[in-house]
């Protein structure tokens, strides 16, 4: 290629897009324009793409779809294509085709009013060779094969399949439909052809949802060669490994009905096309930060639980065979060749990175990357890229390039936003498996100012505290405005003694010959007091006392009941004088008032 091994960096930002190459220079990365490629000076630029083999770049600017390859000479231009809404642009897997996809819409005063808004172009050529309606906005592209010989699109709940093998037809026909996967999925393995298809089927009214997984071409619902029911599951992520021996099933549900987590519940499974289907168990409840398996195909991490989240290595039977130490961490990156890991916590975390030799199972590096956005690993396997991106942050954009150790070798802040940042894709075996060692290797200081850790000071205290060698603050604040600083005065008189309180017993202070007769006149004063005191209150309750009328609980009882019938009867004609309408009750009740009078007065005679 034409940049040898050393992989160049395409950059999409409000000013257009641009791809830079590295320079080595002692300690440090330097970053400059590639002058072999013309920069697009559009605004408007949507997405970029590397082929996975990095022959062949393309961006969407807001106009057109640009498609360029690169070459000994440099970056020639191969076509520009028609697709002035297309915001998403994907590569088969050998670079072989590229597919754009565009927001679908309808307009009725065209003819027809449908119009196709997914395209495959042929990215040798320019050329296009399929286009269809593709409403879906996720899961919207093409599945392949790894050699492309299998095409599977899911369109409107069915799973449609091409043949581009030496005797097909490639899109010219649907060799194979397979049904019944509204609000489905659909994700075909990488590996040997003829590959296995992973389908997901919702369930419905009450019945629960499955994820089957078929050899192609039997892709009859009574041949599949492993199956995997569960409850709870709004959506499915289907992630294969490298080799296709292994599929991870993350479902999630948009609402936790325990009320744990704000954004759902999730859950995993393990799947494998001989036939063998499990739950893999984590050790805390949680949220599922991220899961990614690792390129050897032998193992994949899984980010879990409450901050400070856990992460665990599992292996292809589902078993914990590493337990990272719990830290600051949502996210999980591998390099190409799985011998080192990053972890990650950005987001609402302030970039906390460490960095992980898998095979000896230790930490090498832990540091900061405040505000990242973004964060790829190098093809070489021993650098990685953190940026800064819009519009997720606006201020302060940017990337830098780090070392698995922790020492910063680039750094490059963007004036404007920066949309994107990623690195030139390689085929696999161009680059060879790096060493691992222990020895920080030299880099750079950033240039991005650290926030002050030092204790907040207000302005009017400021040159006037100072903090002494044993770490205590010292105010030098004079306690006078105009005497130097620390005087203290020698005439401060000392504080005033407290006071004894007065005696309670006066009789104890009265000078007496004979003790023991002013103790007994006080006591006998106290108990003179007490008496008086205690007929007071005796008379008080006893005046409080309700007087019973008749001295009979039972004839009182009946007393109050009347006396209560009769003040609601003199309520009744109050109302009946004023001209309102009474019931029938009502006015019985009105007329049985001489009955009650008489009953009454009975009762109090008696």
């Amino acid at each position: 290629m034409a940049s040898g091994n050393t992989p160049t960096v395409a950059l999409r930002s409000a000013k257009g897009v641009e791809v830079w190459k590295t320079e080595q220079q002692k300690q440090q990365l330097t970053f400059l324009p590639d002058p072999r490629f013309t920069p697009d000076q559009s605004k408007s630029c949507r997405t970029i793409v590397y082929s996975p083999d990095g022959r062949f770049l393309a961006w969407a600017n807001g106009s057109t779809v640009q498609l360029c390859q690169v070459t000994a000479a440099g970056w020639k231009p191969i076509a520009s294509l028609p697709r002035p809404k297309a915001c998403h642009l994907r590569f088969s897997p050998l670079g072989s085709f590229l597919m754009t996809w565009e927001v679908y819409t309808e307009n009725p005063h065209e003819t027809p009013k449908e119009k196709p808004n997914l395209f495959i172009y042929r990215a040798a050529t320019g050329e296009e060779v399929y286009s269809i309606i593709q409403k879906r906005h996720q899961d919207w592209q093409m599945h392949w094969s790894c050699d492309e010989s299998i095409a599977a699109l899911l369109v409107g709940g069915e799973a449609l399949f091409y043949d581009h093998g030496p005797t097909g037809s490639g899109f010219g026909q649907v060799v194979k439909r397979f049904g019944g996967l509204r609000n489905g999925g659909l994700s075909v393995a990488p590996g040997p052809s003829p590959p296995h298809i992973g389908v997901y089927m919702p369930g419905t009214k009450g019945a629960p949802s499955m994820c089957r997984l078929f050899k192609y071409p039997n892709l009859e619902l009574n041949q599949p060669v492993a199956s995997k029911s569960f409850f709870q599951a709004d959506k499915v992520d289907m992630m294969w490994n490298r080799k296709g021996t292994g599929l991870i099933l993350m479902t999630s549900t948009d609402v936790d009905t325990t009320g744990v987590s704000y954004y759902g519940k999730q859950a995993l499974h393990y799947m494998t096309p001989k036939g063998d289907s499990c739950g893999i168990q984590l050790k805390a409840e949680g949220p599922i930060h991220d899961v990614a398996w690792s390129p050897k195909s032998t193992e994949f991490c899984v980010v879990y639980g409450f901050m400070p989240a856990r992460a665990t290595l599992f292996n292809l039977k589902c078993d914990a065979v590493y337990d990272f130490e719990p830290d600051n961490r949502n996210s999980v990156f591998f390099n190409d060749f799985g011998n080192l890991v990053v972890f990650g916590g950005f987001g609402n975390l302030p970039g906390y990175i460490e960095t992980w030799d898998l095979v000896r199972r230790k930490k090498l590096a832990n540091f900061k990357a405040p505000d990242t956005t973004l964060l790829e690993w190098n093809p070489a396997g021993d650098t990685f890229l953190t940026a800064t991106t819009a519009p997720r942050l606006r201020m302060s954009n940017g990337f830098k390039v780090w070392h698995y150790s922790g020492a910063l070798l680039g750094e490059y802040s963007w004036a404007g936003e920066l949309l994107e940042v990623i690195w030139q894709k390689y085929p696999a075996g161009t680059f060879k498996q790096p060493a691992i060692s222990d020895e920080k290797v030299a880099g750079i200081v950033s240039a991005t100012p650290v926030a002050s850790k030092q204790k907040y000071i207000p302005p009017g205290a400021r040159n006037s505290v100072t903090v002494s060698a044993s770490g205590e603050t010292v105010d030098l604040r004079p306690p006078i405005p105009g005497l130097p600083p620390g005087y203290r005065s020698s005439s401060t008189s000392p504080p005033e003694p407290k006071k004894q309180p007065a005696k309670k017993n006066a009789a104890k202070n009265l000078p007496t010959d004979n003790g023991d007769l002013a103790n007994g006149n006080a006591t006998q004063a106290k108990q003179s007091d007490t008496t008086t005191t205690t007929t007071t209150i005796t008379s008080s309750n006893s005046s409080l006392q309700k007087v019973s009328p008749t001295g009979d609980p039972a004839k009182d009882k009946k007393i109050k009941t009347i006396q209560k019938k009769l003040k609601d009867i003199k309520v009744l004609k109050e109302k009946h004088e004023r001209g309102e309408t009474l019931v029938q009750t009502q006015i019985i009740k009105m007329n049985s008032e001489a009955e009650l009078i008489k009953e009454l007065e009975a009762l109090k005679v008696a």
